[in-house]
Formats: structure tokens, C-alpha cells, sequence
């Protein structure tokens, strides 16, 4: 990691076409919720989360949380990445991304079983992407989910959380706290029913 603060000119410049580059690449995809909100919030949501709650104010780290989801889910290459924003940039981003050749469940369990082996800024992606995630099953969720969906979203997401663990003190307590408030936002929703 280059340590490179966002505050000067480089950091900047770099910061901004990575937005520009994951809003353009992700220019015709919509989040699962109910509001359907332009997929780029997201990103930026989980860089944001990085920034203010967790302090991390390594660029190379807010850049790829920015691009986290490109390659997974656009038509963008490595390559692409690796030209644009340098071989750090493209590291962690590949270190973030799900191998989409496998079943839905052997990635959700690759997930829990690897989060420990990663490296310290691909952990803070993690950990603040399943944040972000969380936020939004309580605040605005995929109509299609039920509550029970929700609930076992929330219990995988604490599976995948326990390998991040120990990378930054700020993250976690808000991770759970997340964890918490939903929780408990979703059982009442069940008891109400």
C-alpha cells in the first residue's frame, strides 16, 4: 500500500476517475432493493465507510473499494484495472472478487473460510462492503427476500466478519452494531406478523 493520502493532487485525481470509471462501468445496473438505487452508490458507500468510520486513509484501499465490484459484476479486465490504477489497486481488487464460475453456496462458503487469509486492505473492502450490505437489508432490502432471507444474510455476514477480525477496532464495533440494530429490526418485523 502507497500510504498516498487522498488529500493531495494525486490521491485526489485518482480517487475521482475511480469513480468515474466503476460509475461508467456500472451505469446500467440497479441494487436489489426496494428503491433500486444506482448500483455506483454502493462503492462509493463502502468507501465512505472506510473513510469515516474506519479512518483508512489509504488511497490504494478507497480506490479499490470503489472498484470492488467491477470485476466481479462488469466486463471490466484486470488488465484494465492494473493500467488505470496500478498492480496494488488491482490486488486488492482481485483478492475481493468471488470466482462467478462457481455455485452461489461454494462462494458463500469460500468466503467465510478465506476471510482470514486475507490481506489487511482487502479485509477492510470486506468488512465494510458486508456493512454496506447489512445497512441495506435493513433500510431498503430486495423485495423478493423474506424476512427469514434477511436473518440468514445477517448470520453468514457474521461467519465472513469472524476472519476480518483484528484489522481495524472502528469497523468491527460498527459491523456489529449494524448486525444489532437489523437483527433486531427484522425478529420484530417476525413477532409482529
Amino acid at each position: 500500500m502507497t500510504n498516498l493520502m487522498p488529500t493531495d493532487e494525486r490521491g485526489i485525481s485518482l480517487l475521482l476517475y475511480a469513480i468515474k470509471f466503476s460509475a461508467e462501468k456500472h451505469r446500467n445496473q440497479r441494487r436489489k432493493g426496494a428503491d433500486a438505487f444506482p448500483y455506483i452508490n454502493h462503492p462509493i458507500d463502502v468507501a465512505d465507510i472506510l473513510w469515516r468510520i474506519g479512518s483508512v486513509r489509504d488511497i490504494d484501499t478507497i480506490v479499490a473499494a470503489i472498484l470492488h465490484d467491477t470485476l466481479e459484476d462488469t466486463d471490466t479486465t484486470p488488465a484494465e484495472i492494473a493500467a488505470l490504477f496500478g498492480d496494488d489497486v488491482l490486488s486488492l481488487v482481485e483478492e475481493v472478487t468471488d470466482d462467478k464460475s462457481l455455485p452461489k453456496e461454494e462462494r458463500k462458503r469460500l468466503q467465510v473460510v478465506n476471510a482470514y487469509y486475507k490481506s489487511t486492505g482487502a479485509k477492510l473492502i470486506k468488512l465494510a462492503d458486508k456493512i454496506s450490505n447489512i445497512n441495506d437489508i435493513g433500510n431498503s432490502p430486495p423485495t423478493e427476500w423474506s424476512i427469514e432471507r434477511r436473518l440468514n444474510y445477517l448470520d453468514w455476514a457474521t461467519k465472513v466478519a469472524l476472519g476480518l477480525r483484528g484489522v481495524n477496532s472502528a469497523l468491527e464495533e460498527y459491523f456489529d452494531e449494524a448486525i444489532r440494530q437489523t437483527r433486531k429490526r427484522l425478529e420484530d418485523r417476525l413477532t409482529d406478523d
